[in-house]
């Protein structure tokens, strides 16, 4: 079989979430693939959906019912194990993509001999197969990353390795690395995305939106809690295991590096500060100390010092100095923006 699309399912059977994205996958102009959706204990009416999309599509569509909830994580080693295609790929269960998304994905790989294909998406806010200027565009990949992979692209891919969901990879690679994604938590994607791009010997590329990434209320990356912010430092610890394991942490030290205070750190305070009431003293202390515990020097990177915008890198300096002092500056300074923000609303 040429292709495996595996499918986290967990809660998408309103709006029409489901349904869009899975006849997006079902009405590709490609005819040799599978899909592997996996149903993450829902409790609406996703697996319902599924088994009927299955009924209807025996040879081509195949719902996996999970006994334990265990994310998308999980979600995705289930279909990893039960996959027989040549490539894999994952997409999100309310997101899709264009009819010819996989021909031409697929094309890429034969003519270039790549291990990984990738393309640009598109946020959006309805479901519709088509683009307009007002999309938010991202170009998820760049054409110096393309090619055979050496020192320079790698160190690129691990700063701005782009989305898994809208890449195609070569089963091989993942299996024979046993790239299995950490189970139940969120940001599965980011603890392994180094590890996806880092190992694959030849990625290509296609310049065009093809993968529809749907914004709602419920996406992951508009809830913020103290699980999902824990879940970001786990994922940014992963990241650093698999650095080691496959023997790229001190070859490409500064940049995953940078990666890790990114993830880890800034993400994770800038999203909790504003996000999460109320706000924790001793766990905003916590994550600054194992900050400074992992790399001691961080603030001394040069990606650090180039890439960090002006105002983080005062505030994390203060955080590094004095937890107290930080948190009640920010929330002065938090407070005095909503101010401002709401006297020119009014």
């Amino acid at each position: 079989m040429k292709l495996s699309v595996i499918v986290p399912v967990y809660n998408m059977a309103a709006d029409n979430k489901l349904t869009y994205c899975i006849d997006s996958l079902l009405n590709q102009t490609v005819s040799d693939y599978e899909i592997i959706a996996v149903d993450d204990c829902s409790t609406d009416e996703s697996l319902a959906i599924l088994k009927d999309y299955e009924e209807k599509n025996p040879n081509k569509f195949h719902a996996v019912s999970s006994s334990v909830n265990r994310h998308q994580g999980g979600a995705k080693n289930t279909g990893l194990r039960l996959a027989k295609g040549d490539w894999i790929s994952f997409i999100d269960a309310d997101d899709w993509v264009v009819p010819d998304y996989y021909e031409k994905m697929l094309r890429k790989a034969g003519e270039t001999g790549a291990d990984c294909v990738g393309c640009d998406y598109v946020m959006v806010d309805e479901h519709r197969m088509t683009t307009k200027d007002s999309d938010v565009y991202d170009a998820n990949s760049r054409e110096d990353q393309t090619g055979i992979m050496g020192d320079d692209q790698r160190k690129s891919m691990i700063l701005n390795g782009g989305s898994l969901c809208v890449k195609i990879f070569r089963r091989s690679m993942i299996m024979d690395n046993e790239l299995f994604f950490p189970e139940d938590i969120f940001y599965e994607d980011n603890a392994m995305g180094n590890s996806y791009m880092l190992l694959n010997k030849h990625f290509e590329y296609i310049q065009e939106p093809l993968y529809f990434y749907y914004q709602h209320d419920t996406s992951t990356v508009h809830t913020i809690t103290t699980k999902r912010c824990e879940d970001r430092m786990a994922a940014g610890r992963k990241m650093l295991e698999e650095a080691g394991k496959h023997g790229f942490l001190e070859r490409y030290k500064n940049e995953i590096e940078y990666s890790f205070t990114r993830l880890f750190y800034i993400n994770t305070l800038f999203s909790y500060m504003p996000g999460v009431r109320p706000v924790k003293l001793s766990w905003v202390k916590a994550l600054s100390r194992e900050m400074k515990e992992t790399f001691p020097g961080f603030e001394d990177n040069s990606y650090y010092k180039d890439m960090t915008d002006a105002e983080e890198k005062k505030l994390i300096s203060m955080a590094q100095k004095s937890t107290l002092l930080f948190v009640i500056y920010y929330k002065l300074l938090w407070g005095y923006r909503n101010f401002r923000k709401s006297l020119s609303c009014s």
